[in-house]
């Protein structure tokens, strides 16, 4: 819901890093692993309990991933590029949940539903991107079909639990609802496009 005015507001900033990096030689793969690389670290900070630690990371693992695709603009795209950002992205979006649980086994259950729920934006999300691969990309690897909670939403919640561990539960079952009304959402508008 809030990606695309979040892009507006970032895509300068992200320009002028993806410049420097590709001065420095980094490709947008490159990128994309060492983003990927932090975020496997920010998750085993959250996991031994250093959630500010892991939320400081994890920022820095999403900044990575909006720097790997103003990379991959600069130079050259790639179908490789964007099927590694994407299938990184959504290991690091079910990993993060589940690395709160082992810090904080009394948020298990409210962890797994949410990770259930995950599941449902990104099979609804991928698999209309492998049976409408002519609907338009705006610049991106594939078709974003859109919905109530993206990747600026999900960031924002896991700010949110990070910056404050004990509302995790109660958050989880709110954010992973909205998930499936984007989840129902994005059926529906597959349905009628796919007819």
């Amino acid at each position: 819901m809030l990606d695309r005015a979040a892009r507006r507001r970032l895509d300068p900033l992200l320009e002028r890093w993806a410049a420097r990096c590709i001065a420095f030689g980094l490709s947008a793969d490159a990128v994309t692993m060492i983003g990927f690389g932090i975020g496997l670290v920010a998750m085993l900070f959250i996991a031994a309990g250093h959630d500010l630690i892991g939320l400081a990371l994890l920022l820095l693992n999403r900044t990575a991933d909006g720097i790997d695709g103003a990379v991959a603009r600069r130079t050259r795209p790639t179908e490789r590029g964007g099927y590694l950002d994407i299938v990184l992205d959504f290991i690091l979006y079910a990993g993060v949940p589940f690395a709160f649980a082992v810090g904080h086994p009394e948020h298990a259950l409210a962890a797994a539903f949410l990770i259930f729920a995950f599941v449902g934006t990104g099979t609804s999300f991928l698999a209309f991107a492998i049976f409408k691969p002519d609907a338009p990309r705006l610049g991106k690897a594939f078709h974003y079909l859109g919905g109530l909670t993206e990747g600026t939403e999900t960031i924002a919640f896991f700010a949110l639990v990070l910056l404050f561990p004990s509302t995790f539960a109660v958050a989880a079952w709110i954010f992973g609802a909205l998930c499936w009304v984007t989840t129902l959402g994005r059926i529906g508008a597959a349905m009628s496009a796919l007819r």
